[in-house]
């Protein structure tokens, strides 16, 4: 996060009042409309508990940063994208672990797994505070106090932060192998539609809010890039990276950079 945080400017977050309404369509899209989605999708499909929370926690994450990247590839509106990485980041801090706790009470097999979990929401609030909003603050501070400095820092963290996010998913399917042979296409269906339905509620929200194109790219691309590294993280260290849930984020997390690219390459090329 903080090798984000350096590539963004106090403007970044100013530069909503231009452009509110696209804003708002895509925070709701984001923290309302996908988590209902999300809810919809595991009553139809019935996953097992551990999978419908994988599910739901990958709902509650703020946008991946490589949404910003790929937003421009698409020739989407990139102040827009990187305003929306910012305060969907920012905004994660309470509705990350409010949004997770909600919706999972909502289904009620993965209500009854966490019932058997010792969780202390408030000890996750902390966690997303420490990974997220301290990373934010320090990186846009950096950048405007010391943009060259920045420029430097944010070669070397990129890379690196990629590769801790490898690591992260290489380490799921690791430890969870036998469960991913054996579910493997169940978890790339479950994957599949999950993705489809993030980038719907982008996609159809900036229809409602009649955005233009290169509006309705970004919020398409921002609401269907989750951060999946954060609920990588949140499950390691809180649920002792259960199978299903680890697996569910480790696949997001490789999946959505194909159908985010796919989509990219779509648009650039033909629309």
């Amino acid at each position: 996060m903080f090798g984000v945080a350096l590539d963004l400017r106090m403007s970044d977050f100013t530069a909503v009042a231009k452009n509110p309404k696209a804003f708002l369509a895509g925070i709701i899209s984001q923290f309302i409309f996908l988590p209902f989605l999300t809810w919809i999708f595991v009553l139809i499909i019935s996953p097992p508990p551990s999978v419908a929370l994988g599910m739901f926690l990958v709902a509650a994450c703020p946008g991946g940063n490589i949404s910003n990247f790929i937003s421009h590839l698409a020739k989407g509106n990139a102040a827009l994208s990187v305003s929306l990485t910012g305060f969907s980041t920012l905004f994660s801090i309470f509705l990350t672990p409010f949004n997770f706790a909600l919706w999972v009470s909502f289904y009620t097999p993965s209500a009854n797994l966490m019932r058997t979990i010792s969780l202390d929401y408030s000890e996750v609030f902390q966690t997303v505070a420490l990974i997220l909003g301290v990373p934010l603050i320090l990186g846009i501070i950096i950048n405007n106090k010391f943009p060259t400095l920045s420029q430097k820092a944010t070669k070397i963290l990129k890379p690196l932060s990629i590769l801790i996010f490898a690591a992260f998913v290489a380490i799921a399917f690791v430890g969870n192998y036998k469960l991913f042979t054996q579910f493997i296409g169940l978890i790339f269906l479950w994957v599949l539609g999950h993705n489809f339905m993030a980038l719907f509620s982008g996609f159809s929200l900036a229809k409602v809010f009649r955005l233009n194109l290169a509006d309705t790219k970004t919020l398409t691309i921002e609401t269907g890039i989750q951060n999946s590294g954060l609920g990588l993280v949140l499950i390691f260290t809180y649920f002792d990276g259960l199978g299903g849930m680890a697996i569910i984020a480790a696949w997001w997390g490789i999946w959505h950079i194909i159908s985010g690219m796919s989509l990219a390459f779509f648009w650039k090329k033909f629309v």
